[in-house]
């Protein structure tokens, strides 16, 4: 007689997901860890998933339970069901915008961008990819048409470090929003000290900064206990400098409903 396997036993950790275009991604997991794993009063376990898809399929799937997520992996999850619990404010502003960025000494601008070529970091990336694919699209181009060469390598500084060594000419990362920002861009926070080895091309129009969603399978006080301890980062010493180091921001704030659906128009101008 055949017999089914013993279901297997729920897990006892907080598992949390943060994407792989962070810099340093790796080095920084773990002062996020011991923040989350004494805040909530249980073990955490931080993972990277190999791409912002991965990261959207395993919150879906439940095999994490909680993930920090780009506005489009936002807009799309949302639109699933999942809820987002709370967002990023950097520099006062929940919302940001992008950068399209070449070599300082580079011989080009927003108008001769014709027969160029970029990196992008990931084809989800709303700084890194879609809102200056619907930027172009605004200004009348055709990406397709308008570069000869585009590649995706996985995170912002890798795709700045290409324009750096001349391999391709453009790329695009996150900025501060114009309210907060002026004509600043997230350069220094993702490559310390390389500023003034970039031109800024062009902004785009502004998004709704990353959210922290938690998948539907996760229990109502967890849910809560989590939501606590994201909003109470800013109170302390140690979540403070995890909120600067691994999310590029000074606090959370609860996350409106549905507060990402404006983002299907600039993720249906960048196809």
């Amino acid at each position: 007689m055949a017999t089914s396997n013993p279901p297997k036993p729920p897990r006892t950790s907080l598992r949390f997901a943060v994407p792989p275009t962070l810099a340093d991604v790796q080095l920084r997991s773990a002062a996020l860890q011991a923040y989350l794993s004494e805040a909530i009063g249980k073990p955490a376990e931080v993972v990277v998933p190999a791409s912002y898809e991965s990261l959207a399929k395993d919150l879906l799937a439940g095999k994490v339970d909680a993930a920090w997520a780009p506005p489009f992996v936002c807009a799309r999850i949302e639109a699933m069901g999942v809820r987002v619990l709370v967002r990023g404010v950097r520099n006062g502003a929940s919302t940001y915008r992008a950068a399209l960025v070449c070599r300082s000494d580079a011989n080009v601008t927003k108008d001769t961008l014709q027969g160029t070529s970029a990196a992008w970091s990931d084809r989800d990336s709303v700084g890194g990819y879609l809102l200056p694919m619907a930027w172009l699209r605004e200004q009348g181009h055709d990406p397709a048409k308008l570069f000869f060469k585009q590649d995706f390598v996985g995170s912002y500084k890798a795709a700045l470090e290409q324009v750096a060594k001349g391999v391709v000419d453009v790329t695009s990362l996150f900025a501060p929003s114009k309210a907060s920002g002026g004509e600043s861009t997230g350069i220094n926070e993702v490559w310390p000290g390389q500023e003034q080895a970039f031109r800024v091309l062009a902004y785009t129009e502004e998004s709704p900064n990353d959210g922290v969603a938690v998948a539907m399978s996760m229990s109502g006080q967890l849910v809560t206990d989590l939501e606590k301890a994201l909003l109470a980062m800013k109170d302390s010493a140690a979540g403070g400098q995890v909120l600067k180091d691994m999310f590029h921001a000074e606090r959370f704030e609860p996350a409106p409903r549905m507060g990402y659906r404006a983002l299907y128009r600039v993720a249906l101008a960048s196809l």
